[in-house]
């Protein structure tokens, strides 16, 4: 177990050759619930977690002015030079001092140290302070190591000796007037830990130390297959890589994730991690086992072509599958119904020669150009054609259908003559038909949708393939349409052969592969669930998906008033007048004479005058006497109950006021009415001309 160090410490110090390598986090500072959002990425680093650090990449430097301690990012492109500041330490030996030169970069040669004291090798004398340049370091024969160097003479003329590494000394480095890239400095070990200087004195500040920042790829329990982050984190680790060398990361994959695995990696056995949440497209049984914690059986994933399907409305309401094209079933075709010509228009764009027996009477509109059409009558649709519409005065373009119209013959009728005709309906126009089918043969799925779609099938043969097939027994099945579906060939540890179908695009889950053995010795048969009964949801959000809008059907055009029509308008104004005038002579205050009900049958003249029985009140107490007694009483001429003879009498009195005040009003009331009389014919003879 490696020393507890903070994580920039360790990346910076780290031989990237030794990866891939597994730090624990040990302890750190955490900001809001220790998540780093960093360009995007978030990452999570809490106490105990285990990293399996795979890659560095240098993304910027990070300097540090020594003198003042501020500090700045630089990006690893920066084009200035930077020059090495020699350590002012003295070095006992040779092999100390050649520690210090760069490695990686081309730095022999301008490499410099000098002794102060006097050297003697070889019968060569070195004077104190003496420059030498390292050139290279070699292995002698008997496997010591030496140091070539370079002095300068005093004639100008350059002397090579060996010094070997073991020579004891006072040594110091000398400065080194090359400038070196940033680029080079962090790409070598040595010089990255070393203290530099710009190049350009004017905007020199002091000296520099340089700090790599790298972005960590690494692999996390439970993530994504990389994880990143920088190597600036304020977290300290310890190198566990020698006590969890077997360790296994668990990496979430969803279903896109799955299928971009190579073939090699099936069959495997798989664990849930995340279940779909809510079932908003299924209906089918294999659904309910795709729970959290549950293994599956990962066989192969593919491409599929699908049909979709749907059942007409009925108690259950519409159904909806999604069928593979590998269902064994056999069907036949069923006639399909129209609701308008524009339904037949439809179906004949993608059928040619469609042909349709007529089922509900209808009679002739000469002013939409709409022909009778009566039950029994066969149409084969020819085509669509721009026709005229005849209006007063103008034409009018209205697309119609063109059909060839044949009559039912009978057996009896022995006349050979055609008596087929070509009519012309407009898109508008309503109408039942049926289709007419010419042959009762079984159909496979894959014949079916070959040909045209839509088709309206019903399932004769079910797939025996299946345990139970939910097609077998619907009155009518729709096949709309074929597309391409990717899914995951699945099946459940308990029942490894019954095989299911995963649509990637239509789940959203997690899964991981595991370690465990496959539940069988051999590979068995698989049977594979063809028919997925899918929900309304999803019917529309596959529309949606292909982006697919049906156009409505054309509304039929708005009828115009013709101009006769007004003509006789304005020839009926003048006797509006008289016929206003009529009217108004005929208003009276009192009853019709002609709608007066016959009048009842004379009764006595004792049994008129004579006020109708009380009926026996109920006794009441003296508590009791303040409120109303009960007045109602039995009329003998009438069903329902009614007044006493004195409400009659004030009732009569208040008709007779109002019969008197009506009648003093009558010549006021008839003076108006010839007045608005007179102006009014006045007004439509003005208009009239």
């Amino acid at each position: 177990m490696g020393d507890l160090q903070s994580l920039q410490a360790f990346i910076n110090c780290l031989d990237q050759r030794s990866l891939p390598r597994i730090l624990q986090v040990c302890s750190g500072v955490y900001f809001q619930g220790s998540v780093y959002e960093i360009s995007g990425s978030e990452v999570c680093l809490s106490t105990g977690d285990l990293v399996k650090i795979i890659g560095l990449e240098l993304l910027s430097v990070s300097c540090e002015d020594v003198n003042t301690g501020d500090s700045f990012v630089l990006p690893i492109h920066y084009t200035g030079n930077f020059r090495l500041v020699a350590e002012d330490l003295p070095y006992n030996t040779v092999e100390e001092l050649v520690g210090l030169c760069p490695v990686g970069v081309d730095a022999c040669g301008s490499f410099t140290f000098r002794s102060t004291q006097e050297l003697i090798v070889d019968n060569f004398t070195l004077a104190p302070d003496e420059h030498l340049s390292l050139l290279s370091v070699e292995v002698s024969e008997d496997g010591e190591r030496l140091a070539r160097c370079q002095v300068l003479g005093h004639n100008m003329a350059y002397a090579e000796l060996l010094l070997p590494l073991s020579l004891k000394g006072e040594f110091y480095e000398c400065e080194d007037e090359r400038g070196y890239f940033l680029q080079e400095i962090m790409s070598s070990a040595r010089l990255s830990c070393r203290r530099f200087c710009n190049t350009n004195t004017k905007s020199s500040g002091g000296l520099l130390m340089f700090s790599p920042v790298y972005e960590i790829s690494a692999i996390m329990h439970l993530r994504k297959n990389i994880v990143k982050f920088p190597s600036t984190l304020e977290v300290d680790v310890q190198d566990v890589t020698d006590q969890f060398q077997d360790l296994v990361f668990i990496t979430p994959l969803s279903l896109p994730e799955v299928v971009s695995q190579p073939k090699e990696s099936f069959p495997t056995m798989a664990e849930i991690l995340e279940a779909p949440e809510g079932n908003q497209y299924f209906s089918c049984s294999w659904f309910g086992g795709l729970q959290k914690g549950k293994s599956l059986i990962l066989h192969e994933c593919h491409q599929k072509t699908m049909i979709l399907a749907s059942t007409p409305k009925g108690k259950k309401g519409k159904q909806y599958f999604m069928i593979s094209d590998d269902y064994g079933g056999r069907m036949r075709r069923r006639a399909r119904e129209f609701g308008s010509v524009y339904e037949l228009y439809l179906a004949s764009s993608q059928s040619p020669g469609l042909k349709v027996s007529v089922s509900r009477d209808y009679e002739a509109d000469e002013d939409e150009g709409m022909p009778a059409l009566g039950v029994g009558e066969n149409l084969e649709v020819l085509g669509m054609s721009l026709m005229d519409r005849l209006k007063p005065g103008a034409a009018e373009k209205v697309e119609s259908l063109i059909c060839k119209r044949t009559h039912e013959v009978d057996d009896d009728d022995d006349d050979d003559e055609d008596d087929s005709e070509e009519i012309s309906m407009p898109l508008f126009m309503a109408g039942h038909f049926v289709e007419k089918l010419s042959d009762n043969k079984k159909y496979r799925l894959n014949d079916l949708v070959s040909g045209s779609l839509p088709v309206d099938v019903k399932v004769v043969t079910r797939d025996k393939d299946l345990e139970k097939d939910p097609l077998m027994g619907l009155p009518a099945l729709k096949l709309e349409e074929t597309f391409t579906e990717t899914t995951v060939l699945t099946s459940l540890p308990h029942n490894p052969d019954w095989c299911f179908e995963l649509p990637v695009r239509w789940l959203q889950m997690s899964v991981c592969f595991t370690s465990d053995d496959l539940p069988w010795s051999r590979p068995p048969e698989l049977h594979v669930e063809t028919v997925t009964e899918m929900t309304e949801k999803f019917y529309y959000e596959y529309h949606k998906l292909i982006g697919k809008t049906e156009e409505p059907p054309p509304r039929p055009p708005k009828r115009k008033k013709s101009s006769c029509d007004a003509n006789k308008k304005v020839q009926s104004l003048p006797s509006l007048g008289s016929s206003v005038s009529k009217q108004l002579d005929k208003l009276s205050l009192g009853p019709k004479v002609e709608k007066r009900s016959v009048p009842p049958p004379p009764q006595d003249e004792q049994t008129l005058h004579q006020p109708p029985p009380l009926l026996p009140r109920k006794s009441i107490s003296l508590a009791e006497s303040s409120s109303m007694p009960n007045m109602y009483v039995k009329s003998p001429r009438m069903s329902h109950k009614s007044g006493t003879f004195t409400d009659y009498i004030q009732i009569l009195v208040v008709l007779n006021k109002m019969y008197t005040l009506t009648f003093s009003y009558l010549p006021l009331i008839k003076q108006r009415r010839d007045f608005l009389t007179r102006i009014m014919t006045t007004s439509l003879s003005r208009t009239h001309l």
